[in-house]
């Protein structure tokens, strides 16, 4: 285990530091606003207070959970280790992971308990912060990659399973998975949520298709969204039940309301945005980083108006992959791949 004090850098202070950095690269950007004899959208306020701090161990540092003591969690997935961040002491915790474990998402159960996917490594542990003893779970042949995790309310965990197109149910208390597959072949399972009812609702990143589990018998039903070439990679469920994805593939916010079929679809605004991490905070609007730019951006959007409101540059790069809200401040967290974990905390 490693402690290391951080050091926060807000986005001016940030965007000063990799102009040092890359020089070139800052010059093409300001001269990138240079009239091209075409009239420009009105450009979206920001909207959005931005903080970052480096990760003394870089790694890909992704995938973060805020825990019940108010620290946040992530994977280093390149660096093969957790890291634990105390906003408050500003102090960076390293836990290190078994060979090629390759974190690839992590949450936080009630007893503070940090489970993680061995991507690489066929598993999913168990770290125990106050020693920092990692218990292995072995999953069954047919599920080779554990990728994205989420808890229900009994604290078991749900888990899709891209590349080997599962979707598990890992029971925490005996290890034992359940798991079903898409109809669907390579339909790459990505994204997870939980609805009202505790079903899983699943992204089908290798499709056009989003997927919903019934837990008590792990059927699986699969709803085809209205284009051919969409490819849903993430996604939210508000207190209506609604499910909201963005198809990353051509650059759209969806909106599918279970009770009636019906879909509604806003495109990103800009040239080529490419839709990634999300995250729904608590005054109705869905946060969502698009990739498609660098540095990327995070854009603001009112689930009421149906429009986009704020769109805030992310100074220190790309990509964020996963963004989770904190209801117990109202801001949400994410890591960057440049190697910075940030807060995004809406004005």
């Amino acid at each position: 285990m490693t402690l290391f004090p951080a050091r926060r850098l807000t986005a001016p202070l940030l965007a000063l530091f990799l102009c040092a950095l890359t020089p070139p690269l800052c010059a093409a950007e300001a001269s990138s606003g240079a009239s091209s004899g075409t009239p420009a959208a009105q450009p979206l306020p920001n909207r959005l207070n931005l903080s970052e701090w480096i990760v003394p161990w870089r790694g890909r540092p992704r995938d973060p959970f805020v825990d019940g003591n108010g620290d946040v969690w992530f994977c280093g997935q390149d660096g093969n280790y957790l890291g634990r961040f105390g906003p408050r002491s500003g102090i960076f915790k390293q836990f290190k992971l078994p060979a090629d474990a390759h974190p690839h998402s992590l949450v936080v159960d009630v007893k503070n308990r940090v489970w993680y996917a061995g991507n690489r490594d066929t598993h999913i542990g168990r770290l125990d912060p106050e020693t920092g003893e990692v218990k292995r779970f072995e999953l069954p042949r047919e599920i080779t990659d554990p990728h994205t995790l989420v808890l229900n309310s009994v604290g078991n965990i749900w888990f899709t399973a891209q590349n080997s197109n599962r979707i598990g149910l890992f029971n925490t208390k005996t290890g034992q998975v359940l798991s079903v597959a898409p109809a669907t072949d390579s339909a790459r399972p990505y994204g997870i949520k939980l609805d009202r009812e505790e079903r899983p609702w699943v992204a089908l990143f290798g499709t056009n298709k989003l997927a919903r589990i019934n837990p008590e018998t792990m059927a699986l039903r699969e709803v085809e969204l209205p284009r051919a070439d969409a490819r849903p990679r993430r996604l939210e469920i508000d207190r209506n039940g609604n499910v909201w994805y963005v198809d990353y593939a051509e650059g759209y916010l969806g909106r599918y309301v279970p009770a009636t079929g019906v879909f509604s679809e806003w495109r990103l605004p800009g040239k080529s945005p490419r839709p990634y991490g999300t995250a729904l905070d608590d005054r109705g609007h869905l946060w969502i980083a698009d990739t498609g730019v660098l540095p990327n951006r995070i854009l603001g959007f009112d689930m009421a108006a149906e429009k986009f409101f704020s769109s805030s540059p992310v100074p220190s790069g790309g990509n964020i992959r996963f963004m989770h809200f904190n209801p117990k401040d109202g801001s949400f967290w994410f890591g960057v791949d440049a190697g910075f974990l940030a807060q995004g905390q809406p004005q």
